[in-house]
């Protein structure tokens, strides 16, 4: 029996038109807070970091690769991990089409991780994607940015047990519980201007949630994300679906 209220084509079009309303009100609201954003004031980086890349080592300002603009994406994937966090993994999936649209409008996209780069590049050839992604192992950066924490800060947060979707991320990465907690999901924006690096917007936790298509379909079908109270506890590596997924 369908347990979903049914209504007529008038109910329908009636609920829908103030449905409509509430969402062109968020959709300006969203537009007020992107104008915010821009209006942040940037924060120069004085640190010369250094990172392992594809072309070889580069500086952050290398990495904007001649443009003005660059976005990085802190992917979980630490010094201990054999494959990237699963839900950083679905994010990719999204974001690697949309490198070439981001490079017509003079903005670098990049991915940074503390994993080794030859680990990278074997994942990255496994999961098939081609977006520029830079290791920043054996460097300060990710400390620096809070995007990594050192073990003995992660071993005080596990002290009182493993949450069991740490444990399940730590088992699909390949690494412990105590290595896969070390790092942590931020995107990061930053500007050049006249050879000068600035961090002009960072963002972590449900702040990522716009790199996230699927939610966004998921909130649009009548069961929602059905998540439970895990939530991304179903997500796995594209590879790892089962076939009717």
């Amino acid at each position: 029996m369908n347990s979903h209220k049914i209504g007529t084509r008038e109910e329908w079009v009636t609920a829908r038109n103030e449905l409509l309303a509430k969402e062109k009100e968020l959709t300006r609201r969203s537009d007020q807070l992107a104008a915010e954003r821009r209006e942040l004031p940037w924060m120069p980086v004085e640190k010369d970091y250094r990172f392992d890349t594809a072309d070889g080592p580069k500086t952050l300002a290398e990495l904007f690769d001649g443009r003005s603009t660059l976005i990085a994406y802190h992917f979980m994937f630490g010094p201990s991990y054999e494959a990237g966090c699963p839900t950083c993994s679905s994010m990719a999936d999204s974001f690697n089409g949309a490198v070439p649209h981001l490079n017509a409008r003079d903005v670098t996209f990049t991915c940074i991780s503390r994993a080794p780069i030859d680990k990278i590049q074997a994942y990255q050839q496994r999961m098939g994607w081609t977006f520029p992604w830079a290791s920043s192992f054996d460097s300060d950066y990710n400390f620096d940015l809070q995007t990594s924490e050192p073990e003995e800060t992660v071993r005080g947060w596990l002290a009182n047990g493993v949450p069991p979707i740490v444990a399940r991320n730590a088992d699909m990465c390949g690494t412990e519980p105590l290595g896969y907690m070390t790092e942590r999901p931020a995107m990061s924006t930053y500007a050049v201007e006249d050879g000068n690096v600035y961090l002009a917007y960072s963002t972590t936790a449900r702040g990522l949630e716009f790199m996230m298509d699927y939610y966004a379909f998921l909130d649009r079908t009548p069961a929602g994300r059905n998540e439970g109270d895990q939530p991304q506890s179903w997500v796995q590596h594209h590879d790892k679906y089962p076939a009717r997924a």
